[in-house]
């Protein structure tokens, strides 16, 4: 079984200073690589000496080093992310340059260190895995049938009425799907026979 990972509840920021540098850790929950970038376009500070800054959605994830040498920024700042045991997440890190060099070792343990402190201290959700049953149900269990998916933690994403009933697609989350369908067809008596749609 797969360890359940966090998102950020709320935009989260740390800062520190780092032998005369300042370092501006800033993170945000995102949906999406697109989200990520226009997000890292709206908090990065185009005054400031870099903005290096990594995501991961899901498998999807990237990361730059905004001029640094190769590897010292962008990509501790995702092994951070996945330190964290976070997803749906972006942070960026912004430095300005003190005037003292910190060496490649330094930057990376500046950036990741940043970058794992602020998401430490961010407040999390964690991110439930849903899924979906399809199924047709009569009219004259429609009432009764969507009051238990709801019971369940059940949502009616999609209802549509046809001749003889209604169309459902639910989604819940995925380790009470099977017991929720089992639930469906224990309801109805075998009348109703929910499908996983995703």
């Amino acid at each position: 079984m797969s360890v359940p990972l966090d998102t950020l509840a709320a935009p989260w920021r740390h800062e520190e200073d780092i032998r005369k540098s300042r370092f501006l850790a800033q993170a945000a929950p995102v949906a999406s690589a697109e989200d990520a970038l226009a997000w890292f376009g709206t908090v990065g500070d185009p005054n400031a000496t870099h903005n290096c800054w990594a995501y991961r959605v899901g498998d999807a994830y990237r990361f730059h080093d905004d001029g640094e040498p190769g590897g010292t920024a962008g990509r501790p700042i995702l092994q951070a992310i996945d330190g964290q045991g976070c997803d749906r997440v972006a942070v960026l890190v912004t430095r300005w340059y003190g005037g003292i060099k910190l060496g490649a070792g330094g930057l990376a343990r500046a950036y990741g260190g940043s970058a794992a402190e602020c998401l430490r201290l961010a407040p999390r959700t964690t991110i439930v895995q849903v899924g979906r049953l399809g199924l047709h149900c009569d009219f004259a269990e429609l009432a009764l049938v969507t009051a238990r998916i709801r019971d369940m933690d059940g949502t009616v994403e999609d209802e549509t009425f046809v001749a003889d009933g209604a169309d459902l697609v639910v989604s819940a989350p995925v380790d009470r799907l099977e017991a929720l369908a089992a639930r469906i067809v224990d309801l109805s008596r075998g009348r109703i026979a929910p499908r996983r749609v995703d």
